[in-house]
């Protein structure tokens, strides 16, 4: 595989180097390393922010598995790359995506649909456009999504979202953080699900022509 060339443009997620993001995934960081925790045999995933947002993430857990961090337009970590990543499908058992779409990638979320096995869980953190925090991002070109607008990319990719959303972060600082005005925080975390439809008997339908099967005596109604 050839190396991957990082581009040079602007990368947006690059804003949660500053203090204020670095602020933001510091709140983060108990429940990704909650997440990524697990017995289960399938390795796991993290695609965070970006490099400069290590200060603020949590040490990754034991047992196999694979940090990434976005970076101009890529991924970079123990391997650089770019969408598609080179993963094989249904190879993750746990899968967290830390604000590595919130730049607006349209193909992220299908991709980590791919990777994820069946009974598979994504975590998925993105920035809380109703946050009074937002004005520390406003100009740092992200396009933050509403909660309700990521469960349906989650549901259209096949994904089964847990009802509840939970909140992080700071609100501002005339306001408690906890709480009824919990949806104002900076950022929210969706939880899904791989599953995949329970199997189905093929219909076979007879063949032109063939005779009917014949009925088994014991079927047969007592009554005549």
């Amino acid at each position: 595989m050839p190396a991957f060339a990082f581009s040079r443009q602007p990368d947006a997620i690059a804003w949660f180097g500053s203090a204020a993001g670095q602020a933001l995934l510091a709140a983060e960081a108990q429940a990704v390393a909650e997440a990524l925790q697990g017995n289960d045999a399938q390795p796991w995933l993290w695609l965070a922010a970006g490099p400069a947002a290590t200060a603020a993430a949590p040490p990754s857990p034991a047992g196999r598995g694979l940090r990434l961090s976005h970076a101009g337009g890529g991924f970079e970590g123990p391997l650089r790359c770019a969408l598609p990543l080179p993963l094989p499908s249904e190879s993750i058992g746990r899968l967290v995506l830390q604000h590595a779409h919130d730049d607006g990638s349209e193909d992220l979320i299908a991709e980590c649909a791919r990777v994820l096995a069946p009974g598979g869980r994504l975590w998925l953190f993105s920035l809380n456009p109703w946050s009074p925090y937002r004005r520390h991002w406003r100009r740092a070109g992200l396009p933050p999504r509403a909660a309700v607008a990521w469960r349906l990319r989650l549901g259209a990719a096949g994904l089964q979202v847990e009802p509840q959303a939970r909140y992080f972060g700071p609100c501002a600082r005339v306001l408690a953080a906890d709480g009824p005005i919990a949806p104002l925080r900076a950022a929210c975390l969706l939880r899904a699900e791989k599953r995949t439809p329970a199997p189905v008997s093929p219909f076979r339908p007879r063949p032109p022509g063939a005779a009917p099967a014949p009925r088994r005596p014991d079927l047969e109604s007592p009554c005549r």
